[in-house]
């Protein structure tokens, strides 16, 4: 059986409670001085998560199992919910068409990947966002609104920002998007180990996920 990407979202009452973030691989090389070299082996970082601490009932349980059996252990990646940051707002905010910078027209370019930037004031993160939420996105040229459906589409498979015609960005302006995403992910195990008799004490099932590069 070949390898999947399975739009379906992990069940989003469990993901909220789950824990879990960013990651980044950087390479340290510590010279005699003391004086250190530093690389950045990833350009972008890869998330993880553990299921685990959203699992407070056997319901839950019995619903991760079944999700687990159907993409077949590691086999079969899927949406997730991350809870710290699935918006392109600011923290508790509303997202509108102007959060996120995702390109400047030239008046040829049609299409925009949506992306997300973190920080600021040294080295700004720009994440490529790969799996908005679908009818979530909102974009704008040059301070202007655009309609979905009218003057662009984005697909929620990729993320990518189609302008139709008549509505292709000019030349030098910003154009500018708001949206809801999830995290594509699989599951970072073949083994789903629960002790029923530790789960009635309290203990919690450990259920790993790892971001992936669709």
């Amino acid at each position: 059986m070949t390898a999947a990407f399975h739009e379906v979202l992990f069940p989003l009452d469990i993901a909220l409670r789950s824990a879990g973030g960013p990651e980044r691989r950087t390479e340290i090389v510590t010279f005699g001085s003391g004086r250190e070299e530093r690389n950045a082996r990833w350009a972008h970082s890869r998330r993880r998560f553990d299921a685990g601490y959203g699992v407070k009932t056997f319901d839950a349980l019995q619903t991760v199992v079944a999700f687990f059996e159907e993409r077949r252990g590691q086999l079969h990646s899927f949406r997730w919910r991350d809870r710290l940051d699935h918006s392109s707002a600011q923290p508790s905010s509303a997202i509108t068409p102007f959060d996120q910078v995702i390109g400047t027209g030239d008046g040829v370019r049609t299409q925009f990947q949506l992306t997300k930037s973190y920080g600021g004031a040294y080295a700004v993160y720009q994440r490529p966002v790969v799996k908005p939420v679908g009818g979530s996105v909102r974009v704008a040229v040059s301070g202007v609104e655009f309609e979905d459906g009218e003057a662009f589409i984005c697909d929620p498979i990729t993320g990518l920002v189609t302008f139709l015609e008549g509505h292709v960005p000019s030349v030098g302006v910003s154009v500018t998007a708001g949206f809801l995403f999830d995290v594509p992910v699989r599951f970072d195990t073949e083994y789903l180990e629960v002790d029923l008799s530790a789960f009635e004490a309290g203990a919690i099932p450990k259920i790993p996920l790892v971001e992936i590069k669709p």
